[in-house]
């Protein structure tokens, strides 16, 4: 579905990805890990236009989007669901969610489409008249990804979404990323808790100096001391 081939970018002249290259397929889940600095948020923006490309190709279903703006990649079928809080705290959940559709045409899709994504977070129906502030974390990130969903994407880019949740919390957004996956969506995930995103992954991928050191089944890179040693200070072993 989404494969990098030798990308190179950074911010002006400031170069942070030097050849990264991987492939994912359709209907996975996919984290990338890696030390601090590596590169792999600057990924995400990579993808999904906010980053200035110095050479290298995006393909999506391959097709080359390098370079699209947001806007156009969010028409063909990519979401990007960045660090942090990313609700509107003083609107309620069906407002927030509201937003996630903003810039298309048809709001009687969009209003559909909210029903559609309801369906699959019961939580957010259930709290759907409550202010977005009112949300445990869990739940805001929640309706962060279904915000997402609305235009229906084949793809969601979610950066660190375990950032600030307790353990319990973290499990309850796997879960609802597992259950994305299980829906058709694929799903990349850049995540600081390595060990608990790999084991609910289909592939993982390790980024160090903004190049591809390791990409394998997630439980292989799991089962590989290299990987705690030489990528995460030992947090693995």
């Amino acid at each position: 579905m989404l494969e990098l081939k030798n990308v190179y970018g950074g911010y002006g002249k400031i170069t942070i990805l030097n050849g990264v290259s991987f492939a994912i397929p359709s209907g996975s889940i996919t984290t990338i890990i890696g030390p601090n600095g590596a590169g792999k948020s600057t990924v995400f923006k990579a993808i999904f236009g906010l980053l200035d490309l110095h050479s290298g190709e995006i393909l999506m279903n391959g097709e080359n989007v390098a370079g699209l703006k947001p806007r156009d990649l969010i028409a063909k079928g990519i979401t990007y669901v960045p660090q942090g809080r990313n609700v509107v705290p003083q609107l309620s959940v069906y407002h927030n969610l509201e937003m996630g559709g903003i810039t298309a045409r048809d709001q009687a899709a969009v209003r559909e489409r909210i029903e559609v994504v309801m369906d699959q977070f019961p939580t957010l129906r259930q709290h759907r008249d409550r202010k977005a502030v009112e949300l445990s974390g869990g739940q805001q990130k929640q309706l962060e990804v279904a915000r997402a969903l609305l235009l229906d994407p084949k793809l969601i880019l979610i950066d660190e979404p375990s950032i600030g949740l307790s353990p319990n919390l973290v499990q309850e957004v796997f879960r609802t990323l597992t259950r994305l996956r299980d829906g058709g969506v694929t799903v990349l995930m850049v995540e600081q808790n390595a060990k608990a995103a790999l084991a609910m992954s289909d592939y993982g991928l390790v980024l160090e100096l903004g190049q591809t050191r390791m990409h394998d089944r997630a439980e292989t890179l799991l089962a590989d001391p290299r990987v705690g040693r030489l990528f995460l200070g030992g947090a693995m072993e």
